[in-house]
């Protein structure tokens, strides 16, 4: 019995560290992106050709679904128009509402299909890994690289307010939220910061 209570103490512990190992990964992976915008841009146009070459692999070699695969074809088509304004994401376009609509459509086949025929559970985890989860995990990370694009000519948006151009953009970047400011505010709030003393 004590023995059995520590497992679930062990469980608990484990379950923290893989938590707080997430949030560290995911910050990291954001300030890469936010600091290396360009080549984030191009990793990610080779993750979508990658999960595409993968469903085209599965439409030849297995006997998942057609209807499947091409949405999942559709979706990495959507993913490839959403880079072309790389990193600035209009959550209101209709490109990235079709996208998150298909991505829901995706997943509810997914486990439709995955529930009635019977695969591995690591086959199962590919499938979902590979071609659902890796490119709109990839642009969510990326979210936070648009805040600290500059203001261009073409951009809608009219950005002369009562101050220069400059202040006013960033006093309106300022106030928007992303996964690293979020991250950011967590390590400030919950972290114990180190005061540094002066001799």
């Amino acid at each position: 019995m004590f023995l059995y209570l520590l497992s679930i103490l062990s469980l608990c512990v484990q379950v923290v560290f893989v938590t707080l190992a997430i949030a560290a990964g995911l910050y990291y992976l954001a300030e890469l992106v936010e600091e290396y915008s360009v080549m984030a841009k191009y990793v990610i146009s080779w993750i979508v050709v990658v999960t595409a070459v993968i469903h085209l692999g599965l439409i030849i070699f297995e006997d998942i679904p057609l209807q499947l695969n091409s949405l999942g074809l559709f979706q990495q088509f959507l993913h490839a128009l959403l880079l072309r304004d790389f990193p600035v994401f209009r959550l209101t376009s209709v490109t990235f509402v079709s996208s998150v609509l298909n991505l829901i459509l995706h997943h509810y086949l997914a486990f439709k299909f995955f529930g009635t025929t019977y695969y591995g559970f690591s086959e199962v985890l590919a499938y979902f890994t590979l071609c659902l989860w890796i490119v709109p995990f990839a642009l969510f990370v990326s979210l936070s690289a648009n805040d600290y694009v500059l203001p261009t000519t073409g951009e809608r948006q009219h950005l002369l307010g009562e101050n220069n151009v400059v202040t006013d953009y960033l006093s309106q970047k300022a106030k928007r939220y992303s996964l690293l400011s979020f991250f950011s505010f967590a390590k400030d709030s919950i972290l114990p910061q180190r005061n540094k003393k002066s001799f």
